[in-house]
Parts: structure tokens; C-alpha cells; sequence
């Protein structure tokens, strides 16, 4: 949860502009000078443990670090699309040949994770990997342990150990953090370097100054977390029109992924404390607290789109959670509501709630209730069921959202369900007996939701035939291809068939314009197209298939980044760097001479996009900028091996 660090605006606006301004300047003087003497302290550290690991030869720490070729640690299913013969690293299966004795590399994140040579967060004196950091950021995004086998731990595993085709010797490659906050990669052994990553790894995230203004004026966070002050004493915010541009854009971004509340009420309770703001303690606690949880997650969504700082969400999420125990505390449906509500908003800031819990919560309460089943609609107004499955259904996207991401059985199942979706229809069209006629030329927003309904159920197919299908083994190749194939024909209706035109609300929303779709579409498709335990040995035919997902979905990416439309939160954050990995994989795992390789395709050009991309990212998430270092030195590694073929056409790179 987040600190308890707010303080009135009302108590602040109180006092003379000139004080605050000079609070203000104060607090951004020391912040910057505690932040220079925060990377001072950080750079002695690293460099001392950058001469410890050089100093250390010992068992023990030989025995803290992973062996990524060690047999007994991976044993779900082979190493997908290689085979070692010595030291040197060959893609296998391309022609349908294997050479060598198979390693084996496991999706068994279990044993990875609580084995003895693996920690969730890594020990200061490991190496920074490709799978270190992907198990960093999912884990720290949820505070849990365990990551399954959609999360492409193995494959962030196989990625790093590929990348020995780069080196002339075939050494293993590792990412070297240094103390000037770049990395370097070197051919060295496992346990020569110090992990990047230590206990203050996401204590920065929300450390930037934002250069854009805060509601309550020019008060950072920090201002407002004085010794006397108190969240009861936080009244309404006094500038309406940036109250109702948070709202709306709830309304606009986070209502059209998950169509929890009921909009007329919203509204209908802003008008009262519009009227008079003194009506705000006359609500109930859970119209108390659904209305500060509509700024924070309107407020984070916005931020994570922008890029600006958290500090004026957290404080509408802090005086959210003092009603959250009364808000708990009502019928079922308010209760549930209240819940759902935590997860969106935990959805755009890790410093939230737990994510995974709270929507396994959510499910056994929808569950218990009896929203998956048809026939508990039937009592109620068309209306009040229009409701019910909308929060039914958000619930079963954001199950599919988080679990596909830590790769965890999901609480919701399909073949339990047997309630059909919400309708097309927008909730002011929707009647006790009947649903109103719309527009045919004007779109509802509940269009949006429904066809992301549907690229969540593909995505649990995925899941499930692709990753968790325990019926792989006894599968002939043709019946296998036939799943991949279907798979594919899926994503592909669906693209086709998404709303047009999408409704014009708000020009920031990003799935609210096609780039959004067509992101969504190629990540998806690489999802399938990577090594899995349905193909745990790619032929060339489906390395060329996952290095154009792969890269398109940069592309995607790249294009809503120049069109300030794409949101950088730690969903998205994972998702561009399995998209990253998955190029570096599929290029690199290619059986043609490597420089003939780089110079015919785009993957360097792409590798620079995704470069940009991760530095950006590193303005909100520290681990962005490490991941950046390592992906801008490959790049420049590619570079090298493409120019070598001017000069020695046969190295065999």
C-alpha cells in the first residue's frame, strides 16, 4: 500500500502564496540535493562491489548463482531451438535436425524461483540477466513469489544463453552494471559482477519532478507530508475544471477497459459536490470512496500516459482507503465494486494494492455470487443485469490480464461461465424492461470494452493450449501446428473486426485509435510464435514469424510513443520488453550467416526503437534504464557483427 504521506490543500491554500512558493523551492532544492547524494552513495556502493566480485572466488559464491545450462534445475521441457555441442551455442530444429546433446531449460518458474540458486530478488552479488530482470519486475509488480510459464521466464533464459552466438569464444554473455548508471556486456563468467538491483530497486519510481502543474499548485508531495497534518482534514479539490478533466478521462480511458460503476451516479454525486462541496461528508462511504478512487485512478491513468508524477493520485488514493472499510462493509455489489476499483487503480501504480490478491478476491466473491451463471440474472431489471456483467466481466479480463502476466492458473474458467457478455449498448440506453436505439453513426463506448473481452479470451486460449495444455506430450507435429494455426486465425478475426469508428472522446486514450489494436494484435501473436512447451524447438519458419511480431510490435509501440498515446505502466513495461527479447531471440537464433541476417531485416533499426522506448520508461521505472543499457549494447554488438562481412565475409558469426 502506499505511505500515508498526505496532507490538506485546503490547510496549504490557506496560507500565503509566497510561503508556500518558498516551501516549495525549498523542498525541490533538497530534494535534488538528497537525490545527488542518493547516486553518490549508490555509485561508492556499486563500485565497491564491483571490486569485491572481482576479489571473490569462493564457493559460496559460486554456488548463489544460476547456472543456466545446468540440467537438474530445468526440466519441464528442452531448450527450445538450441543445442549445445561444448562451449558453443547452435540453433537446432531449423531443418529438422538436432545436434548435440539437447540442453534442457525449465518453465518450472517454481524451482526457479524458490530453488537454492535463485532469488526473487537477486543477491547483491549476482550478474544482471535477462531473466533476473524479467523476474524483478513481475514480482515486484504483485510482492508474490511464483512465476509460470506465460511469463517467458525460460524464454528470457534461452534469450540470454543464445546470445553466446555473439561472442567469438561463445562465452556467456552478462550484463555488468557500472557506476556511471549504464551497463556494459562482457564475456565473463556468471558470478564476476554485481547485480544492478538492490533494496532501494523501486524506490525511485516516483522521484521525478514533474515539469507539469499539480492540482493543489506548485506543492510537490513531499510539501504536503508535514508532522501536523492529517488526510481528514483533506477537502475537495477547488479547481472543478481539473476535477472533471481526471473524470472524464476515467470515463474515456480506465471505463473502457473495465466498465465498473455506474457513470449517471458518478455524475449524479459530483453535481451535489459541485453545488456545495460541504455535501461531500453527507455521502455514504462507498459513494465517499468511489469518488476519490474515480480522481486517483483517473489522475494515475493520466500520469502514466504523460509521464508526470504520482504524488496527486496517491493523495486521492490515501483518502480513498479511509472509507474503504465502510465501503467493504455494504451489500455484496459494493463490496465487490470497492475491490475492483483497488485493482484498476493498481493496474497503472505499483505503489497500490496487491494486485494478484486482490482479484482473486474479486473472482471468488463474483463467484459466489453467482454472476457466472445465467441463471442468477434472471430475478433482476435488464438494467441492474447490464451491471452486473459489466463488473463480471471486467473482473474476468483483469483474471486473464494479471495471471497470463505471472503466468498463474486463472480464478475464472471459461467452461464455468455460461453468462453471455454485457450488451453494445451505453448504460443511458439501458432501461429497466428494454434497451433504447443508438446512433448507428455514433459508437458506443461499450463497443471498446466487448472487443477487448474478446482479446482476452483468445489470450487465455494461449494460455492454455499454448503454455498449460497437459495433453502436449501425446500430440502429433501436425495436431500441434493445427492449435498454432487456429490461434492465429483467431487474432486475425479479431483485428479485422474491431469497432469502427472508435468513439472520439478523448485524443490521449490509447486504445481508443487502431495502433493501440495493432500492438496488442503482434504481441499476441508473438506470444505464440516464441519457444513454448507446444513447440519447445522453433523451425525457421516460426523464427521468422515471431521476428516480425516482434518487431511490428515495437513498431506499434514506437508510433503511439511519438503520438503521446502510449501508457507507460509496468503492464505495458513487460510487455515491451518480451517483445524486445523476443526479436534479439529471433534474430540471433537464425541459422543464415548472422551479418547477412542484421543487414536484410530491421531488427537493429527496431532494437534502437525499443532503446528509445526503455528511455523514456526510465523517467518513471529505474529498471527501465538498466534494461536500456543492455539492449543499446547488443545493438551496438549487431552493428559490429553486420559491418564485419565488408571485411571478412566467412567469420561465421
Amino acid at each position: 500500500m502506499p505511505r500515508d504521506n498526505g496532507t490538506s490543500p485546503a490547510a496549504s491554500a490557506a496560507q500565503s502564496s509566497a510561503p508556500a512558493r518558498a516551501r516549495a523551492s525549498c523542498s525541490r532544492c533538497h530534494k535534488r540535493k538528497k537525490r545527488y547524494v542518493q547516486g553518490l552513495e549508490e555509485k561508492l556502493r556499486r563500485l565497491g562491489r564491483a571490486m569485491a566480485a572481482q576479489e571473490r572466488n569462493t564457493p559460496q559464491a559460486a554456488e548463489a548463482t544460476p547456472v543456466l545450462n545446468n540440467n537438474h534445475l530445468y526440466d519441464d521441457f528442452e531448450m527450445p531451438g538450441i543445442a549445445m555441442v561444448g562451449q558453443e551455442c547452435i540453433p537446432q530444429g531449423v531443418y529438422g535436425s538436432q545436434v548435440g546433446n539437447t540442453s534442457t531449460l525449465a518453465d518450472n518458474a517454481e524451482v526457479l524461483i524458490e530453488g537454492p540458486l535463485v532469488n526473487p530478488r537477486p543477491a547483491l552479488d549476482q550478474t544482471s540477466t535477462f531473466g533476473q530482470q524479467l523476474t524483478v519486475l513481475s514480482l515486484e509488480a504483485t510482492a508474490e513469489r511464483h512465476l509460470g510459464s506465460t511469463t517467458g521466464l525460460s524464454f528470457a533464459n534461452l534469450t540470454q544463453m543464445i546470445l553466446r552466438r555473439l561472442a567469438p569464444d561463445k562465452a556467456d554473455f552478462v550484463f555488468n552494471s557500472h557506476q556511471d548508471n549504464t551497463t556494459e556486456m562482457d564475456l565473463l563468467d556468471l558470478s564476476s559482477s554485481s547485480n544492478p538491483f538492490n533494496d532501494s530497486f523501486f524506490q525511485s519510481l516516483n522521484d521525478s519532478i514533474s515539469p507539469y502543474p499539480l492540482l493543489f499548485g506548485d506543492l510537490l508531495f513531499t510539501d504536503s507530508a508535514g508532522s501536523g497534518t492529517a488526510l481528514d482534514s483533506l477537502a475537495w479539490p477547488s479547481d472543478e475544471t481539473h476535477v472533471r478533466r481526471l473524470v472524464n478521462f476515467y470515463f474515456a480511458h480506465s471505463h473502457t477497459l473495465y466498465p465498473i460503476v455506474d457513470r449517471s451516479e458518478i455524475m449524479d454525486t459530483l453535481e451535489k459536490i459541485h453545488r456545495n462541496p460541504h455535501n461531500l461528508a453527507t455521502q455514504t462511504p462507498l459513494h465517499a470512496f468511489r469518488i476519490w478512487m474515480i480522481l486517483a485512478i483517473g489522475s494515475t491513468a493520466y500520469s502514466s500516459v504523460t509521464l508526470t508524477e504520482e504524488s496527486e493520485s496517491m493523495l486521492f488514493y490515501n483518502k480513498a482507503l479511509q472509507y474503504s472499510e465502510q465501503a467493504l462493509g455494504g451489500d455484496e455489489m459494493s463490496t465487490l465494486e470497492a475491490i475492483v476499483l483497488q485493482v484498476s487503480y493498481s493496474f497503472f501504480n505499483q505503489l497500490g494494492p496487491n494486485t494478484w490478491f486482490l482479484v482473486g478476491t474479486a473472482a471468488r466473491l463474483a463467484l459466489g455470487m453467482g454472476l457466472h451463471a445465467a441463471s442468477s440474472y434472471r430475478k433482476f431489471p435488464l438494467n441492474v443485469q447490464q451491471r452486473r456483467k459489466r463488473i463480471f466481466f471486467s473482473i474476468y479480463m483483469m483474471d486473464r490480464v494479471v495471471s497470463i502476466t505471472l503466468g498463474r492458473p486463472f480464478a475464472l474458467h471459461d467452461d464455468d461461465i455460461d453468462v453471455t457478455p454485457f450488451e453494445d449498448a451505453d448504460e443511458e440506453f439501458v432501461h429497466a424492461d428494454s434497451i433504447s436505439p443508438q446512433n448507428p453513426l455514433q459508437p458506443s463506448l461499450m463497443a471498446v470494452p466487448l472487443h477487448i473481452l474478446s482479446l482476452r479470451r483468445i489470450a487465455g486460449n494461449i494460455s492454455r493450449q499454448v503454455y498449460g495444455n497437459v495433453k502436449n506430450a501425446n500430440l502429433t507435429s501436425p495436431e500441434r501446428e493445427a492449435i498454432i494455426a487456429s490461434l492465429h486465425q483467431e487474432l486475425l478475426d479479431w483485428r479485422r473486426s474491431m469497432p469502427f469508428p472508435l468513439p472520439d472522446v478523448n485524443e490521449s486514450v490509447p486504445h481508443l485509435n487502431t495502433t493501440w489494436y495493432d500492438f496488442n494484435y503482434y504481441t499476441h501473436l508473438a506470444m505464440i510464435y516464441r519457444p513454448s512447451p507446444l513447440f519447445p524447438v522453433s523451425d525457421l519458419k516460426r523464427i521468422k514469424m515471431l521476428e516480425m511480431a516482434a518487431s511490428m510490435s515495437l513498431r506499434q509501440a514506437f508510433s503511439m510513443h511519438q503520438q503521446q498515446r502510449f501508457a507507460y505502466n509496468w503492464l505495458n513495461f513487460l510487455a515491451l520488453f518480451t517483445a524486445t527479447l523476443s526479436l534479439i531471440y529471433a534474430i540471433t537464433a537464425q541459422p543464415d550467416d548472422l551479418s547477412t541476417v542484421l543487414r536484410n531485416t530491421r531488427a537493429i533499426a527496431d532494437l534502437d526503437l525499443a532503446t528509445q522506448l526503455f528511455e523514456t520508461l526510465g523517467l518513471k521505472f529505474l529498471a527501465a534504464k538498466e534494461i536500456q543499457g543492455m539492449i543499446a549494447k547488443i545493438s551496438r554488438r549487431y552493428k559490429e557483427v553486420r559491418a564485419l562481412n565488408d571485411t571478412e565475409p566467412n567469420m561465421g558469426y
